[in-house]
């Protein structure tokens, strides 16, 4: 069996713990410990001394009670078995820790369940190592960071739901906005998770919640962000003109429906303007636009110079900006003006002009009563 005069520990720094192998030391092996590092001597299944940073001998007087216990002598080099653990006392402020799936949320402002998840990063330090020894490494020969992290995974996410649910619950935060709120929720969160570390002899230096959100490829999410996407349409551009968009938007996509050409146009501009008739006055400009395109009355511009064909029912020539008198004349019914041209009065409904006969055809006056051709009665 090898005999041991010196021990040292260089191991990676993310091993907070490393117990060197039960081998033989003697007395007079030299135990070096580095910086930010604590060495601590078992025998027999106890914990006995702890030595801080530098070189000890093994026969020197800061090991008394390991001395006690294997009751050497004082002279000679006296091999004995016992284990020596050391603790790795740098802080590591690089500890990652997440939900590995998504916590069921009430949203106070849209009262539907939101799968919600939780991210963030802390820092430990071993403040007390043979508490962290003796109560949380145990007699592993070696404890990581990882090993950590797994031990408290619980602790950290079950009270850090419990509080950011009942953040959001009491203050009335949307979770679509709680980022705003991650610094407070941090800083509580240290508070209460710090007592737990505490208890094993570990320091809880810092505490981050970087982010908490929810799945974009989540059914529910999906629909919220639609439907909120929608409400911020409408109050920008205000209720009446998102209709009217929404309208245009169905007649585009019937239009381009398969089975083209007029079926598709003809049916996107028929769901558009029943859409406008529903809607009251709201399409009185889109149909407007459409009626400009069909043959009108017109009048002459009164420049002599222009003489320019307008609208009957203009007041100014488009051309050259000269007012405009509509032709017209009288009823022959009730004497009320109608435009030039017009085949029906506006005010009582008469025909105007003069009409073919229903029975022979012949053309006979609006105002004439039977028929000169034929001597038929006339409606």
């Amino acid at each position: 069996m090898a005999i041991i005069d010196r021990v040292k520990y260089d191991g990676p720094g993310d091993t907070l713990v490393w117990r060197h192998p039960p081998d033989d030391l003697t007395w007079g092996t030299q135990v070096i410990v580095n910086q930010s590092q604590e060495a601590l001597f078992y025998k027999g299944g106890q914990a006995l001394d702890l030595l801080g940073p530098g070189t000890h001998t093994l026969k020197s007087m800061n090991i008394p009670l390991l001395r006690k216990f294997i009751k050497a002598p004082f002279g000679g080099d006296t091999p004995f078995a016992a284990e020596i653990y050391y603790v790795n006392k740098a802080t590591k402020l690089d500890v990652k820790w997440g939900t590995k799936s998504p916590i069921p949320i009430l949203d106070p402002k849209y009262n539907i369940f939101l799968p919600v998840r939780a991210f963030g990063q802390l820092g430990v330090r071993v403040d007390d190592s043979r508490k962290f020894v003796v109560q949380l490494a145990g007699t592993q020969s070696a404890f990581t960071v990882n090993a950590l992290n797994e031990y408290f995974r619980g602790i950290i996410l079950t009270k850090a739901k419990d509080y950011i649910a009942e953040t959001i619950i009491k203050k009335k935060i949307n979770l679509l906005e709680i980022s705003a709120y991650l610094e407070d929720i941090s800083v509580e969160l240290q508070k209460k998770i710090g007592k737990d570390f505490a208890d094993f002899g570990i320091q809880l230096v810092n505490f981050m919640l970087q982010s908490v959100n929810v799945p974009e490829d989540d059914d529910t999410v999906k629909r919220l962000k639609k439907a909120l996407s929608e409400r911020a349409e409408i109050d920008i551009l205000g209720g009446q003109n998102y209709k009217m968009k929404r309208t245009f938007d169905t007649m585009e996509g019937a239009a381009k429906n398969e089975g083209g050409g007029g079926m598709g146009a003809g049916m996107g501009l028929g769901m558009g303007l029943g859409a406008g008739a529903g809607m009251g006055g709201m399409m009185a400009g889109v149909m407007g636009s459409v009626a400009s395109t069909q043959p009108q009355h017109t009048a002459s511009c009164t420049n002599s110079k222009c003489k320019a064909q307008v609208p009957a029912t203009s007041k100014f020539c488009p051309e050259c900006g000269k007012p405009v008198v509509a032709a017209t004349s009288k009823c022959p019914g009730c004497q009320h003006d109608v435009a030039a041209g017009a085949k029906f009065c506006m005010n009582c409904g008469k025909r105007l002009g003069s009409h073919s006969c229903p029975k022979c055809s012949a053309e006979v006056a609006p105002t004439a009563k039977f028929c000169g051709g034929c001597g038929a009665k006339l409606a």
